[in-house]
């Protein structure tokens, strides 16, 4: 029986038939899909202006047939009642309801219709067939966070139970749980991994510190899928190093749907089939391939909540071999809260403090994994998880890097842990700045 798919059908997302129209978008041809997406960015735009007040009066200014007079949405737009924001024939009761987990500042409670989270779920499926991956059948090891109260504690597991996974719980990331999750490995007939890059990489560093290859220890292992944080090249080699098998990077947002995933080309294939994803500039302009700029996304199928020209807090690029029917991501930066403002007023990309870090105290094995704190423009802490403390060798050459890359006169302290503090679910997010942007 095929558990996955019939627990969505009985909860009325018609799973099928998102299936059926997921294979008529993929099978068309290049002149056929233009057509498409131009027909489909009409209808959803079109719709939403008839039938959802929220974005009448949001996009009273649009010209319907030029797409760029197409206001660009902040999630601080989304910030009401969700009442307020759902279309014509809807109500809490007849759509799939979720929040955002708040990682960029700006949580909210969203909704999809139905059909358009069923087509999220056949949109994934089809994705991870491509590493021979079928959630009715094939065992995750989910490295995710869990609620800690005990209603939400037993709810997650029931999900889990159906949905054809065991759930390693990433707030105890100490070499003794890490121990545990090996032994798990040994029994457990594991298919994939899927979870946050940051727990996932402790559990790679646990194993090279072993000596150990997880492959060898759990043969039906066949791919590794991280999620949610940024995935660095050193950290993809250690992962494929120990895992023994392929590492995938996939780019998500729960609000709209399965973004990107690598396929087994090693290109980070953009999703075209349900989504239209554009890079703009600060005047809400199309940047050309190659360009860097903000990640702005319209939802083609949820009828029942505006996601037009979203944009998602992001910074990425296009590749310029992308097409329309085949966009490739070249590279995600970071978030666009993400930015430090130095003391000359120069803005920088948060995770370069932390790239510039991560190359220099990594090399030993003895810090773990540490976050960046920006407290005023010119001082910097940097928490970390360690055997001992940072040498005052590799506390100057961090400095002389920053001051490299970026400019002179930065302050940076250093602060040992036993365990950093996650987000509420479970993310790590590894730069923040406390400065007014």
């Amino acid at each position: 029986m095929k558990l996955f798919d019939f627990t969505l059908h009985l909860n009325g997302f018609p799973l099928a038939k998102a299936k059926q129209v997921l294979n008529t978008i993929q099978d068309k041809n290049e002149v056929e899909f233009e057509s498409y997406l131009l027909q489909k960015k009409q209808d959803i735009l079109t719709h939403h202006l008839a039938h959802n007040s929220f974005y009448k009066q949001l996009g009273q200014h649009i010209n319907i047939n030029d797409w760029n007079t197409v206001p660009v949405m902040t999630k601080r737009d989304l910030q009401q009642p969700l009442a307020l924001r759902l279309s014509d024939g809807f109500t809490p009761k007849n759509v799939y309801i979720n929040k955002t987990s708040g990682s960029s500042g700006d949580p909210f409670v969203f909704a999809k219709d139905k059909f358009c989270h069923a087509l999220t779920w056949a949109e994934i499926q089809n994705r991870f067939g491509w590493y021979g991956i079928d959630f009715n059948s094939s065992l995750q090891a989910r490295f995710y966070g869990i609620p800690l109260d005990k209603i939400g504690y037993y709810k997650e597991r029931f999900k889990d139970k159906l949905s054809n996974r065991y759930r390693f719980s990433i707030f105890d990331l100490s070499d003794t749980a890490l121990a545990n999750y090996l032994d798990l490995f040994k029994s457990k007939p594991f298919d994939y991994i899927n979870g946050y890059t940051s727990a996932i990489v402790q559990f790679a560093k646990y194993l090279k510190d072993k000596g150990l290859i997880l492959k060898t220890i759990c043969p039906t292992l066949k791919c590794c899928v991280v999620t949610s944080e940024m995935l660095f090249p050193d950290d993809k080699k250690l992962l494929e190093q120990q895992f023994g098998v392929p590492v995938i990077n996939e780019y998500g947002a729960s609000e709209l749907d399965l973004i990107a995933f690598q396929n087994p080309d090693d290109v980070w294939q953009v999703n075209s089939d349900t989504l239209f994803v554009e890079i703009l500039n600060e005047k809400n302009q199309p940047v050309p391939n190659g360009e860097e700029g903000r990640v702005v996304i319209t939802s083609l199928y949820n009828t029942a909540h505006p996601f037009i020209r979203y944009n998602l807090g992001d910074i990425g690029i296009l590749s310029k071999t992308s097409t329309l029917q085949k966009p490739v991501l070249e590279k995600l930066v970071g978030r666009t809260n993400d930015m430090a403002i130095l003391p000359s007023g120069t803005r920088a990309a948060g995770l370069t403090f932390y790239y510039i870090t991560k190359a220099i105290i990594e090399d030993d094995g003895n810090v773990k994994e540490f976050i960046i704190t920006q407290k005023t423009r010119s001082e910097f802490k940097i928490d970390f998880v360690g055997k001992s403390e940072i040498s005052e060798t590799k506390q100057q050459a961090i400095i002389s890097e920053m001051k490299r890359y970026l400019e002179d006169g930065l302050i940076i302290t250093f602060e040992k842990h036993d365990a950093l503090k996650r987000s509420k679910s479970g993310k790590l997010k590894q730069f923040k700045s406390l400065v007014s942007q």
